[in-house]
C-alpha cells in the first residue's frame, strides 16, 4: 500500500519500501527520486485505499453485468 501511495503522488517515483507500516517502515528513495514525506504518504493513504476497493466493486459489478446479460439472452453463465 506504501508503494502505491507513493506512486499515487509521484508516478515516477523509484524507491524500495522495508515494512508495512507507514509510522515504522524505511523508505528508500532511488534514482535521485525526490523524497516524499511520511506525513504527505499517510494523508494521500485513504484515497489510494478507496480507489482500490473502488476498482475491486467495479470488476465485482462488470461480472455481476456480464451474466445478467447472458441472461438475458436467455443464455446461462
Amino acid at each position: 500500500m506504501i508503494i502505491e501511495t507513493i506512486l499515487k503522488i509521484n508516478p515516477n517515483a523509484v524507491v524500495t519500501v522495508t515494512g508495512t507500516d507507514i509510522n515504522t517502515c524505511e523508505i528508500e528513495w532511488l534514482e535521485n527520486t525526490t523524497p516524499i514525506s511520511k506525513a504527505d504518504i499517510e494523508a494521500m493513504i485513504p484515497t489510494v485505499e478507496q480507489e482500490l476497493k473502488d476498482a475491486e466493486q467495479a470488476a465485482i459489478d462488470k461480472k455481476a453485468s456480464g451474466k445478467q446479460k447472458l441472461k438475458d439472452l436467455g443464455l446461462d453463465d
